[in-house]
């Protein structure tokens, strides 16, 4: 009601300044389709018509126990995963050719920081001379990921911006801040070195992720009807080590059905502390002393810092 009506020739019209500025960048567009794989290009297409043509034909209802497992709710989880890894993913691949790692680093916290820094710690332990470069590009991936979180989150549970806003901000300044001084002490930063990120338009991948969510799913709605508000948070803190994404979408889907703003955006910070934790002990364990000292104590320092600010709000 009240909208206006929209006549053929002024969508013929708008239809015509579209294709005007598609032409206008060709050039472009015919550079960044170069630069695609087969692969990449196949599991895009895939993607797109499952979001396209499959998503809207889901049924949004739950089924199961506890009626957790909403066919429409979980694809549409995947598809906004897949969307935000799709940019740090391909920036990575831009930047990468352009601009060097460092900027890379910041992109690739879009994508996966956990597999960035699993890929860096390797690398360090044959590449010495590189170790303080790793060591930056890993916090500065670990830095985007606190962003990341909170604009996903944000997405599905706007009302979990307000009490994430200080935890998670506090945590990129503790990381960030770190990179900045490695960045400044750093006498060579122009070193640079190949990251290597999985394609997140991978069709298993994206299934393997929307299995991993309804699982998730599941297990928080069973947990909070067992044992309540602190199992929840002892899953978020389990869940956190091998995935952010799952049980932070979960717990803020649970907020449309009652869970209490304060107790999702706690499980989200133990969820994502978790993570910090678990980073820190990869590169120490796989990098050696000399990548994981610099690496995991700004990220002890961040999942400090979250766990005393989510108790503030």
């Amino acid at each position: 009601g009240g909208g206006r009506t929209v006549t053929a020739p002024q969508f013929a019209a708008a239809a015509a300044v579209v294709v005007a500025l598609l032409l206008s960048a060709k050039p472009e567009l015919h550079r960044w389709l170069g630069t695609l794989r087969k692969e990449e290009l196949s599991a895009g297409l895939q993607l797109l018509l499952l979001s396209v043509v499959i998503l809207p034909l889901l049924p949004n209802q739950g089924y199961g126990p506890w009626e957790a497992i909403n066919p429409h709710r979980i694809w549409w989880f995947v598809v906004l995963i897949a969307a935000v890894s799709f940019v740090g993913y391909f920036a990575v691949k831009e930047a990468g050719a352009r601009r060097g790692t460092i900027y890379t680093g910041l992109f690739a916290g879009l994508s996966s920081s956990t597999a960035l820094t699993l890929h860096f710690s390797r690398l360090a332990r044959s590449q010495p001379d590189l170790v303080p470069m790793f060591a930056l590009v890993i916090l500065l991936a670990c830095g985007t990921m606190f962003p990341r979180i909170l604009l996903v989150v944000g997405i599905v549970a706007p009302a979990l911006v307000v009490p994430l806003l200080l935890p998670l901000g506090l945590m990129s300044v503790a990381v960030y801040g770190a990179a900045f001084l490695l960045w400044w002490r750093m006498p060579d930063r122009h070193g640079d070195a190949e990251i290597a990120l999985a394609n997140p338009l991978a069709l298993r991948a994206a299934i393997g992720f929307g299995l991993l969510l309804a699982a998730i799913m599941v297990l928080s709605k069973a947990v909070e009807a067992w044992v309540g508000g602190a199992g929840l948070i002892a899953l978020a803190a389990a869940s956190g080590i091998a995935d952010v994404d799952a049980i932070s979408l979960s717990l803020a889907g649970m907020t449309d059905n009652g869970l209490a703003s304060s107790l999702a955006s706690a499980g989200v910070v133990t969820a994502v502390a978790t993570n910090c934790l678990f980073k820190g002990g990869l590169a120490l364990a796989i990098g050696g002393r000399p990548l994981g000292i610099p690496v995991a104590l700004p990220l002890v320092v961040a999942a400090v810092a979250g766990g005393a600010a989510i108790g503030l709000v």
